[in-house]
């Protein structure tokens, strides 16, 4: 968006140049005169095209007229054609390269949007040998010869690059942008901009509507329309997925001419869960999110509780001072007061665009406000062990280019890359492409956990939720939910840690697992297909505690035990009535009586932290059952494994 931040800074310029009198415009034909005063008006009611006939003719007659020249380059611009506004703007520095400072700038500007950094960072340079009184000026020069700089030197070391359309299936005869996609890499949606005449108040002719393609056997299926009530007569778009791909967050605004407003004014964040095959009624997101501000393209993070989403101010067709915020989703289901990203991310430009990896440690935006190409470049940003956003990395050439470059996701698998683009090959309009994003611009290796959360004994899918839990700091990675009617789950897991999950939901035995990913390459990590059934509260029903720890030999606790100990804590004190056996198991290493020993002080172990921990001694009791009751084979370390376990029994309830 510098494109419009540059002209609005041009019209400080503009007025004893445009909107002087006769008598101090530089020509003394009086024809000349006259058309350019009629094109003057023509220019200011936007008629540019009249306005440019005029201009000639004026020129005609008086062809070192500087002011007609100048307001020809402003008519050139807006039209589009940024060589003519160019040619214009040098025909009046050549007829006095000293009438006017600020054509130097204006020169250097638009040498700048098509990439001609060489001349543009001279006309930059010349504009500054003059005092600047304009603070806004001078900082808008100062970063357009960072621009050039910036770009000359990317120039000469390209990235690699090689954009791939994606095909017919999700690519058609109209424009196609704003992409999301789920964790697993499974379900691309975005906004289709097609023909609609539903509405007589909608002078466009056109409406945005979702579409959705799903990846089955390594190719996407054809994209079709979502449908009510997602889809409206009015304008949906720059949506969000949760990893799951069960709730969406996306943009709706009103349409003053089509008679449609929204709550909160301009546009306001949406949101809709998946029921079954369904989606929920949509719902304004509400305060503190929305205002009457502009409220738009939204990224949800990995675990579906924090929200990046860009804020900015409506100005006519124009966003300006668009910022990234962020909020965060609090256990009672309320989001926070947003804020606004550091300095190190926004800039007086304007930042949009924002896409959260699933690894929650990288983020990608678009910025006209940090060193680029000369439009709206991409850049990415890495979270430091503080907390805080790291230098954005400009992307490079040729992934950004003097035009705006905006809108990129990465899809889970970390380096591929999907972008829309009106290039050489597209179906129509703006059509999806992807490419391989190369290394040091990836984010973190994840995969996932997937399955479904259903009742043991009825198989009926459940709600529950889940926590999954860093195992070296005991903290919270993610907590959210299975899907509501199928029970469907999906959980995002960096590479390098090592994981608790648990599953809960009241009037059921949590389920527990854990996952070790460290030292695993991200060629070598794959899903966990994992389903889940829980077991109603009943007495007989067991449960393996997988997240309880001991060193090889011994029945001390390691550290990491207490998350899962503390969840059985939880669990005892909301069912009050209930009474357990903790038995303790081996594999068959050793002698059956060295076993038999070690299991039982194992269980006593975990029987001792819970009554430490205001669990009642007559609710609990304690057995060591060695390697008599294996559950697989012990004739495999993997088997082995699986048979050094606690479990937890009910006896009584």
């Amino acid at each position: 968006m510098r494109k419009s931040f540059c002209l609005i800074i041009l019209t400080l310029f503009v007025p004893a140049l445009l909107f002087g009198q006769p008598e101090v415009l530089t020509t003394k034909d009086k024809k000349a005169k006259e058309d350019y005063l009629k094109a003057q008006k023509l220019y200011d009611s936007r008629q540019s095209k009249q306005a440019s006939i005029l201009l000639f003719d004026a020129i005609k007659h008086d062809p070192s007229f500087i002011e007609a020249h100048i307001l020809l380059g402003y008519v050139y611009e807006d039209m589009g054609d940024r060589q003519g506004a160019i040619a214009e703007t040098k025909l009046a520095l050549n007829i006095n390269p000293h009438y006017f400072k600020g054509l130097y700038f204006t020169l250097a500007q638009l040498q700048l949007f098509i990439g001609n950094y060489a001349e543009s960072l001279q006309n930059y340079e010349t504009y500054l040998l003059n005092p600047i009184d304009d603070p806004k000026m001078e900082f808008s020069t100062k970063m357009g010869i960072e621009d050039c700089k910036f770009a000359i030197e990317a120039l000469k070391h390209p990235v690699p690059f090689d954009p791939k359309n994606m095909g017919i299936n999700i690519n058609g005869q109209y424009s196609e942008y704003f992409p999301t996609i789920t964790a697993d890499g499974s379900t691309f949606l975005f906004t289709r901009r097609i023909p609609d005449n539903s509405n007589p108040l909608n002078m466009s002719g056109t409406q945005e509507d979702f579409y959705v393609s799903y990846k089955i056997n390594g190719e996407w299926t054809k994209a079709l329309n979502v449908g009510p009530p997602l889809n409206t007569m009015y304008n949906e778009g720059a949506s969000t997925l949760s990893a799951d791909g069960n709730l969406l967050v996306y943009t709706r605004c009103e349409c003053r001419e089509c008679g449609f407003s929204i709550g909160y004014g301009s546009c306001d964040l949406f949101y809709s869960y998946r029921m079954g095959n369904t989606w929920s009624t949509p719902k304004d997101i509400g305060r503190p999110i929305n205002t009457p501000n502009w409220e738009s393209q939204p990224s949800l993070s990995s675990d579906g509780r924090t929200l990046y989403f860009v804020r900015g101010i409506e100005y006519g067709t124009t966003i300006k001072q668009a910022d990234i915020y962020v909020t965060q989703l609090s256990d009672s289901g309320r989001w926070s007061n947003p804020i606004k990203l550091s300095d190190t991310i926004n800039t007086p430009g304007n930042e949009e665009s924002p896409f959260i990896a699933p690894d929650d440690q990288t983020l990608y935006f678009a910025s006209d406000g940090h060193p680029g190409m000369g439009g709206l470049d991409i850049y990415v940003s890495r979270r430091l062990p503080n907390g805080r956003w790291g230098i954005p990395k400009n992307l490079g050439y040729p992934i950004n280019t003097f035009n705006d470059e905006t809108g990129m996701i990465i899809d889970p698998n970390g380096h591929t890359a999907y972008f829309s683009s009106d290039r050489d090959d597209t179906y129509g309009g703006l059509d999806f492409y992807s490419f391989e994003l190369y290394d040091s611009a990836r984010p973190q290796p994840i995969t996932y956990v997937k399955g479904k959360v259903y009742d043991a004994k009825t198989e009926i899918p459940l709600v529950a939720a889940f926590n999954l839990i860093d195992l070296a700091t005991g903290k919270p990675v993610v907590q959210s939910s299975s899907a509501p009617v199928t029970g469907t789950f999906l959980v995002c897991l960096t590479l390098n840690k090592d994981y608790a999950l648990n599953v809960s939901r009241p009037g059921y035995l949590f389920y527990s697992e854990n996952f070790s990913l460290k030292n695993i390459a991200a060629s070598a990590a794959h899903p966990f297909m994992m389903d889940v059934p829980l077991q109603p509260i009943d007495t007989g029903a067991t449960i393996i505690l997988k997240n309880i720890f001991f060193a090889t030999d011994s029945f001390a606790l390691k550290p990491e035990s207490h998350i899962e100990l503390n969840k059985l804590v939880t669990f005892l004190n909301a069912n009050p009535a209930v009474k357990i056996q903790v038995s303790g198991h081996t594999d068959n290493t050793g002698t059956v009586e060295h076993n038999k020993a070690l299991s039982t002080n194992r269980a006593k172990s975990v029987y001792t932290y819970l009554s430490e921990h205001g669990i009642s001694a007559d609710r609990l009791s304690y057995k060591g059952y060695g390697q008599s009751r294996p559950i697989a084979d012990n004739n495999t370390e993997a088997g082995k494994a699986k048979n050094r376990r606690t479990e937890m029994k009910i006896v009584a309830k």
